[in-house]
């Protein structure tokens, strides 16, 4: 059996110490899941606790159960975090801004103009049963973050928990939306008329490596409280002349010391992407590079993933929202030279993608055909007979907002940072949780997505087949099969080793 530290080695890059056994990392699948969990840790704190939020969006009047306004029971995320604030929790709220899109109504350049609204809704919100006290709870705890790149977005998303000196830390790509609040089979939601869903996923950590989150969250909002004050262009929301307020609340003191939390054969690293520029500007003299970062950035994510890319002995399975690259990138931060050695030597390179765009893009066709990043860049350069080690499949009906890495069921890598080199060269800052283990947890997490994919759930006969890696991967190409297994073996209701997919939704785009 191999060890751990053969699995450290092998997949996790050496630049960035792991956490070895000490920190457990739960997997959490979609977002009606992930909503629930935060509000049980958001609502169990009292005076003298702390909760911190930073995300690419945050919407103040959603409710985490999915509930809608007038609903019994509703209540808005904005009225939880006021009425926290005003009973002596530490509340800190930090959301993506932009100078210039900030200002822009029409057209709309990410949630940026948003935000702002967001920001000061936050800031004036008076909790239910407030003595009218001024000012309000929030009022100097909600700041945007126009820090990095100018054609980037701070695109971390964390909530972070402090009971006491216990420190609990949500890391992955879910942000405070009312659409997130989803689940398979993804059947709630409708954009354009037609049927949608939305499929994300998160890590929870506790233990030692969350105080490597907290870092993180702390230098954003020291630097953010200190960024210059800034001015819309065009004042497109009244009164708010200004991004941040002056007189904002102090730093964030360091990280208490955290306990082991007890996680036998596991080992995670907190793996960050951050640019050069702390202030970018196109004029040299008014740029500001990070106090406390390499003046090259920190490229913590793309050095694991290389690794682990490159230690691929059977799959590589990726769910991203881009398999292509987008204004802002670095080639030398891609990620296709790593996909195409993988599959030339035999690895079977699966990339999952959506069905339909994220309704806030501009236009609803995606991954309609193999784009020319995969087709140039991996598929191409192979050799005709390897073509079919990699391939690109769709999930109709669906946005997958999910940022994931699974190889050989060992490793798994699961957050903010899309596939693009746009995150692996910090032109947008990302937060990424990696785990290798000895254990079930990364097959177990394999076995969700793809019977989530499948519409199918796992029930106590199909659980054994969906964990058979040799069976389960047929349900992409049937000659991946080992050669004992029938062709159709894994979708055949009538014999022993078979299951059926309850909807079919998983397209293939190609190769074919």
């Amino acid at each position: 059996m191999t060890s751990l530290d053969d699995l450290v080695d092998r997949y996790l890059s050496p630049a960035i110490t792991p956490h070895y056994e000490n920190s457990s990392v739960e997997f959490v699948v979609d977002g009606r899941v992930w909503m629930r969990r935060m509000r049980e840790l958001l609502t169990s704190l009292g005076p003298g606790d702390a909760a911190y939020i930073c995300g690419l969006q945050l919407e103040p009047a959603m409710d985490l159960t999915g509930k809608q306004p007038g609903e019994p029971g509703y209540q808005a995320l904005g009225e939880i975090l006021a009425g926290l604030a005003r009973d002596g929790v530490d509340v800190r709220v930090i959301l993506a801004g932009a100078v210039v899109s900030s200002s822009i109504v029409r057209p709309t350049i990410g949630p940026f103009h948003q935000n702002v609204s967001s920001a000061h809704r936050l800031r004036r919100w008076r909790p239910k049963g407030d003595p009218r006290t001024d000012p309000p709870p929030l009022a100097d705890r909600v700041l945007l973050d126009w820090s990095g790149s100018g054609v980037g977005s701070n695109h971390q998303k964390v909530t972070l928990i402090r009971r006491g000196n216990e420190l609990t830390a949500g890391v992955g790509g879910i942000d405070y939306a009312a659409s997130r609040v989803d689940e398979t089979p993804h059947r709630r939601l409708a954009v354009r008329g037609g049927r949608w869903g939305w499929h994300d996923a998160g890590t929870i950590i506790r233990g030692p490596a969350t105080t490597d989150v907290w870092r993180a969250l702390r230098m954003r909002w020291i630097g953010a409280v200190n960024l210059p004050r800034r001015r819309y262009v065009w004042p497109s929301v009244k009164g708010l002349p200004v991004l941040n307020p002056q007189g904002m609340a102090a730093e964030i003191a360091p990280a208490p010391a955290q306990p082991a939390q007890p996680a036998p054969g596991s080992a995670c690293q907190v793996l960050r992407s951050v640019g050069p520029w702390y202030i970018d500007s196109l004029l040299p003299w008014e740029r500001r590079p990070y106090s406390d970062g390499s003046p090259e950035g920190v490229h913590e994510i793309y050095l694991t993933l290389v690794q682990a890319l490159g230690a691929a002995q059977r799959y590589i399975y990726i769910e991203d929202q881009y398999f292509r690259e987008y204004p802002g990138g670095d080639r030398r931060f891609e990620l296709y030279p790593y996909l195409r050695a993988a599959a030339a030597r035999g690895v079977k390179v699966i990339l999952v993608g959506s069905g339909t765009r994220d309704p806030a893009e501009s236009t609803p066709l995606i991954n309609g055909t193999v784009n020319a990043d995969l087709q140039k860049k991996v598929i191409e350069p192979l050799p005709q007979r390897l073509r079919r080690n990699v391939g690109l499949w769709r999930v109709e009906h669906l946005t997958v907002h999910a940022k994931i890495v699974i190889i050989d069921d060992r490793f798994a890598a699961v957050g903010s940072a899309n596939f693009f080199s746009r995150s692996m060269a910090g032109v947008d800052t990302e937060l990424t949780t990696a785990v290798v283990t000895t254990g079930d947890d990364v097959r177990d997490l394999r076995a969700q997505l793809w019977a989530e994919h499948l519409r199918t759930p796992i029930s106590d006969e199909l659980r054994p087949h969906l964990e058979n890696l040799d069976l389960a991967i047929g349900m992409f190409r049937p000659e991946w099969l080992p050669p004992k297994e029938p062709a159709g073996s894994w979708r055949t209701p009538g014999m022993p080793d078979g299951f059926d997919p309850l909807e079919t939704v998983l397209t293939l785009v190609g190769p074919p």
